[in-house]
């Protein structure tokens, strides 16, 4: 019997192998996130065993933010407490991450450059913003989107397109999957953020204190990143609901 497969197609050799390079190492770091099967590298072609199911929906959020806690808290102990999010970081495989600052930094300028922040003062608000959310500890970031998660009909998750990975605080790519969220299916309440965030950081803690203190600031700060960073995929690729979110009040819970 041959099981169903997916092709996925690169531009450039580079980015096929940057992407094996990537799979697999979330295969041996990042072990709580399942993946679907490669079997086949191709020169610009990846083959992967096909999943059925669908997406994340807003009622997957706990379960879902439980799993991130967990892929980051693995990473982080297995292979990130020396990561640096001012610089790439380059492991002995061979895989290479972006760092943090870097090309957030050069995404915002250009979200200035196209209008989505209104005036240098703007601008700069978001730099510092960007900044200060560079602090440790650090983990792997990679674009959590509800397409990017798929839920078969036996109820399991699988991780979809880990094509790109970059280094980032912990508790920024759940941001990132509460604001697509929002994005694709519309606002989320404070209650399920909070019950996120709390899932979040109770599997996160079981690889190390540290790792269980994103608060509902911090979420917020990534939130407002996420929010100029996605702004010009509104009415794009399902993303039908447009920003804000409104922030919490720092310091509330």
């Amino acid at each position: 019997m041959t099981l169903p497969q997916f092709t996925k197609h690169y531009e450039t050799p580079e980015r096929a192998a940057a992407a094996v390079r990537h799979y697999r190492w979330i295969n041996q770091h990042a072990k709580p996130l399942r993946q679907p099967a490669l079997s086949v590298i191709g020169p610009v072609s990846l083959t992967f065993e096909r999943v059925e199911g669908c997406p994340v929906r807003p009622e997957d959020l706990p379960r879902m933010a439980e799993l991130l806690g967990h892929a980051h808290g693995a990473a982080w102990r297995s292979d990130l407490q020396s990561a640096s999010l001012g610089t790439p970081h380059r492991f002995q495989d061979g895989t290479t991450f972006d760092d943090y600052l870097g090309p957030r930094e050069i995404a915002l300028r250009r979200r200035h450059e196209q209008g989505y922040l209104p005036n240098k003062v703007s601008l700069s608000a978001m730099l510092g913003l960007l900044e200060e959310t560079a602090q440790g500890p650090f983990t792997f970031y990679k674009d959590s989107n509800p397409r990017n998660f798929i839920i078969t009909t036996a109820g399991d998750i699988v991780t979809v397109d880990t094509d790109d990975l970059s280094l980032a605080p912990m508790g920024y790519d759940l941001a990132k999957l509460i604001a697509t969220l929002h994005l694709t299916y519309g606002p989320l309440t404070d209650q399920a953020i909070n019950v996120a965030l709390f899932a979040y950081n109770a599997a996160a803690g079981c690889y190390g204190a540290r790792l269980g203190a994103t608060d509902r600031g911090r979420l917020d700060d990534f939130l407002a990143l996420h929010a100029v960073l996605t702004a010009p995929y509104v009415g794009r690729n399902g993303y039908r609901y447009s920003w804000p979110l409104r922030p919490h009040p720092r310091g509330t819970s």
